[in-house]
């Protein structure tokens, strides 16, 4: 039940990261899928052919000009698999600076491409799916800051609660024309993003004192959850935010001496 054979699937920020993890997940399970990122390069290509023979690549810039950009991007996709049926919605961001010293212009972009971008793409989709007569299936990447607040992480913290709110709103409004919406919403990961906090000095030791399974994973270990949800022994599943985070979101005193094994 968890096989998605048949299953063409979109994968948004893909070629790099969680995204690319989803992608070679999907894949694995025997879904086609459909890359994406900012750029073609060599990259990107090995991202794609880690993913199969049948996996392609659409690029471009999903807040360079809402809603024509993501509208773009859904067509080009749509154009190599007329007949897509997951969406897996993960491009995103992190550029937050200083609460006191962000220009207007930080928040801007962070909320255009990690919820503004994610609403355009998912209509389109959705009113092609209706029109049709297909029961998608959408996955969305939210992250643990959607319920959890970090210093500095205003603008990404404000995206990554509204991506939460707007999964939730989503599956009540589609699940009557038998289109699915979830999430997921990792913790901290090893990842390119990621990589440069794991060389300051007792960061590692923080995170596993602070994650009750002691576990610094890379983002493969999201790939199984996403594939689950595409899945159909996901079916009554709507609206739900599956964290992947080893337990950290529910820790309340992690700190406590008791806890410092």
């Amino acid at each position: 039940m968890t096989q998605l054979a048949g299953k063409k699937a979109f994968i948004t920020g893909s070629t790099l990261g969680i995204g690319q993890s989803m992608a070679r997940a999907v894949s694995a399970a025997g879904g086609s899928v459909i890359l994406h990122g900012l750029h073609d390069d060599e990259s990107a290509r090995q991202a794609v052919a880690e993913c199969g023979p049948s996996a392609q690549l659409v690029v471009g810039d999903l807040a360079a000009e809402l809603p024509e950009c993501v509208q773009r991007v859904a067509n080009d996709a749509l154009a190599i698999f007329p007949d897509i049926d997951l969406l897996v919605c993960n491009a995103g961001t992190y550029i937050d600076q200083p609460f006191l010293e962000m220009p207007f212009e930080t928040f801007d972009r962070t909320m255009k491409l990690n919820v503004y971008s994610q609403f355009v793409l998912i209509q389109h989709f959705a009113r092609l799916w209706q029109k049709n007569g297909v029961n998608g299936r959408i996955v969305v990447t939210g992250s643990i800051n959607g319920k959890l607040s970090e210093p500095t992480h205003v603008a990404y913290d404000s995206s990554k609660g509204a991506v939460e709110a707007m999964v939730r709103s989503l599956a009540v409004t589609l699940a009557p024309m038998g289109i699915r919406v979830n999430g997921v919403a990792p913790g901290l990961f090893r990842t390119p993003l990621t990589e440069s906090a794991f060389h300051e000095p007792g960061f590692r030791e923080w995170m596993q004192l602070h994650t009750p399974n002691k576990k610094v994973p890379g983002p493969d270990v999201i790939g199984g959850t996403t594939v689950f949800l595409l899945s159909d022994a996901a079916e009554h599943i709507h609206g739900q935010m599956i964290f992947v985070d080893g337990g950290m979101s529910i820790w309340q005193q992690p700190d406590f001496p008791g806890n410092a094994t």
